[in-house]
């Protein structure tokens, strides 16, 4: 099984022969070999975390419909979860279900966060989140837990696609987890 880190989710990528406006992606990429060694020895202390996200509903942080956690130890998976959860608020906007593909019935019987949260907790103790677009789900983490008057225990958390935006720049076509 190969070693999973949070460097392991930035690839190194080529721009596909795009010769658009953006000088960036028509000129030939090179990596700056001693940024990338700079960078793996950062990530590299970091061999136990958690990668987290969050799908919502809705434009509202709260109204998180699904969360997936995977457990990295040592640098390798050990553990995964997922579940989907009973958003509030109750409503699914169209470009959300556009994102995840998730609708009301998808999620009606489905547990509300203090529940699925309380399945989580115990295997994320102690270690790092690690998300792409770290803003986003620590935004609807911090937001699900005020709705339920639940403490936040203040998680430390990484963000994939800002690494990437600072490693790699205008060399990769955009920053998205597929690229």
């Amino acid at each position: 099984m190969a070693e999973w880190s949070i460097a392991a989710v930035l690839k190194t990528v080529e721009p596909k022969g795009s010769r658009g406006s953006n000088p960036c992606l028509s000129a030939k990429v090179r990596i700056n070999v001693a940024g990338m060694r700079q960078f793996e020895k950062k990530t590299e202390k970091i061999k136990d975390f958690a990668a987290i996200d969050f799908e919502t509903a809705n434009e509202c942080r709260c109204s998180v419909c699904s969360v997936g956690v995977v457990i990295v130890r040592d640098g390798k998976p050990v553990d995964s979860f997922y579940s989907l959860i009973h958003p509030e608020p109750e409503y699914y906007r169209w470009f959300c279900q556009q994102v995840h593909g998730l609708s009301e019935e998808d999620t009606e019987d489905a547990p509300v966060f203090p529940y699925v949260w309380e399945k989580i907790a115990p295997m994320i103790e102690g270690l790092p989140l690690v998300a792409h677009n770290a803003s986003f789900d620590e935004g609807c983490l911090r937001e699900v837990f005020r709705v339920y008057q639940m403490d936040y225990p203040d998680y430390e958390f990484y963000d994939t696609q800002a690494a990437s935006r600072k490693h790699f720049g205008c060399s990769l076509p955009n920053h998205q987890l597929q690229t």
